[in-house]
């Protein structure tokens, strides 16, 4: 079962708990800090209201159950989860298992006047979940029992899903006959297939199997209005796409059950590797000249110093990363380092290719390839990072992160900016905060910019949502000051909604609000998500 209070799975014990040494790297960037005081499941059990939900044959009004569906994973999420302070919860839980269960669910809401919320995995970063204060009795609808493989089309490589598969058993199921979706964004564990399509969802190997719109041949979407089929076209000039209508909708038009993504072969081969590049600079000029030039990597990842010295600090094995240093200061690379990762993946012969002209470029722009140890310890560790924030916790310490997406043109005043701004938000209090970025997500027009920041818990849980909320602002305003996307890869939810219009525009916010309208005329459907 799902963690109640935050990231992964009760039966496991992956909390990232924090060394000596990585501890004192914290401590010395931003000072010491007191964890607050953690509610426990029965305190939290115990502020559920008695359910206003009519019964139901699929509907849960179980007050854990409810509490277990009524948040995501945001820093205003998790602050609720660990204070126990939930404020609104679902009046009931509904657990469909086919379309029509979907469909039956969505007119009993007409008929009782009830408010409906899509639930995937439960790993939404910016609100998309969050029931709003309602006179209306609220239901989320759970899509955990639809989540099998429907249908595998072998010539057409198409694969149908239930839209509450999880990423592990989407893989699993492709494995068993061949074949991959390669889509692994880091909450791949946890997160749903549907949820990947309604939140326009970017997997860490996008440079090869592309982003969910890639992926996203056709489906099932229920509505308030009757069920929709997308039919799978290779390619279409019929009009307008209606596949874009539903990608990135966040549960605002309709409820997604079933999902036709294109598929591929396993590859044949499949590596990792590290190198360094002396300067941001230099790395940025190394990485645009790669992506541009066409060369068949599946991932690249471009840290800044402040993340590459982080990262080196909190990696656990000291003994090789002192040895590396030293390595990389006799050949050039030892402050102001970048570090630079990426894999290769494909057959034999693509990847031995791809691998000999990244490493010529990574030799022109005075990078130093350090092989493929290093990476593959970020292969096995490339789902851990969300497991950070329980070590942080632990210690008083919040971490949260902003990603963009912006034009090469932009990117370096960009990060500049954006960090400069997260870093100063709290002067006020006189408070530290720890910022560092990375560069993922390679376009030949420009790439996304991952900014994490770690600041102190404040005194109290509203001490602490208020610096939070100074730190995103500053962040967001940065990101809209450069022309950047509110969101590359999270989605909009209520976290990003004020800055929607700064990216659409008058007439664009309008028309996704006539959009929603047509299908949703009572406003009923997630209300307060995506539009602002």
């Amino acid at each position: 079962m799902k963690r109640w209070n935050g990231w992964g799975d009760e039966k496991n014990n992956l909390d990232f708990e924090l060394s000596t040494s990585s501890r004192k790297f914290i401590e010395n960037q931003i000072g010491q800090s007191t964890p607050l005081e953690d509610a426990t499941l029965e305190d939290a059990v115990a502020k559920v209201p008695t359910s206003r939900s009519p019964q139901h044959r699929l509907i849960n009004t179980d007050a854990e159950t409810r509490l277990r569906h009524s948040r995501g994973q945001s820093i205003p999420d998790w602050l609720a989860m660990r204070s126990g302070d939930f404020g609104t919860f679902p009046d009931g839980v509904a657990f469909p298992e086919t379309s029509t269960d979907v469909q039956a669910i969505l007119n009993f809401a007409q008929e009782q006047d009830l408010v409906v919320i899509p639930y995937g995995g439960g790993t939404s970063v910016c609100g998309h979940i969050t029931p709003e204060k309602s006179s209306k009795p609220v239901i989320t609808v759970a899509m955990s029992k639809m989540n099998k493989l429907m249908n595998l089309d072998k010539a057409s490589q198409i694969a149908t899903f239930g839209a509450g598969t999880l990423g592990p058993d989407i893989e699993a199921q492709l494995a068993k006959e061949g074949y991959t979706l390669g889509h692994y964004p880091q909450s791949w564990e946890l997160s749903t297939i549907g949820g990947w399509v309604a939140s326009r969802s970017s997997g860490q190997q996008s440079l090869r199997y592309g982003r969910i719109e890639k992926m996203f041949a056709g489906g099932r979407i229920e509505t308030l209005q009757g069920p929709l089929d997308i039919p799978t076209f290779p390619a279409t000039s019929a009009g307008p796409d209606i596949r874009e209508l539903f990608m990135g909708s966040e549960g605002r038009m309709g409820i997604i059950t079933e999902v036709k993504v294109r598929i591929m072969p396993i590859a044949e081969k499949e590596s990792f590797y590290v190198a360094f590049f002396p300067s941001w600079e230099q790395g940025i000029q190394a990485t645009r000249e790669i992506v541009q030039s066409g060369i068949q990597l599946s991932m690249m990842r471009l840290s800044n110093p402040t993340e590459t010295e982080t990262h080196l600090k909190l990696a656990g094995y000291e003994g090789v990363v002192n040895v590396l240093e030293k390595y990389l200061s006799v050949r050039g690379s030892s402050q102001g380092k970048t570090m630079f990762t990426f894999g290769t993946t494909g057959s034999k012969a693509q990847c031995k290719s791809a691998l000999s002209l990244t490493k010529q470029l990574i030799s022109k722009h005075k990078g130093v390839f350090t092989g493929g140890l290093m990476g593959k310890r970020w292969e096995h560790s490339r789902f851990r990072s969300p497991y950070l924030r329980h070590g942080l916790w632990d210690i008083g310490m919040v971490v949260d992160t902003m990603e963009t997406c912006l034009d090469w043109s932009s990117v370096p005043e960009a990060v500049k900016d954006m960090e400069n701004d997260i870093g100063n938000a709290l002067n006020e209090f006189n408070e530290d905060v720890h910022v560092f970025t990375h560069l993922s997500h390679f376009y030949g027009q420009g790439c996304s910019v991952y900014t994490t920041y770690l600041f102190r818990a404040g005194s109290n849980y509203k001490e602490t949502m208020d610096r939070w909320k100074k730190l995103k602002a500053a962040g967001a305003k940065a990101i809209v000051r450069h022309g950047g996307t509110i969101s590359h890869q999270h989605g909009v939810g209520k976290d990003h909604a004020p800055y929607l219009p700064a990216e659409k525009g008058v007439l664009g916010i309008k028309a996704i609000k006539e959009l929603c309208h047509m299908f949703d005329p009572d406003g009923r459907m997630n209300p307060g998500k995506l539009i602002p």
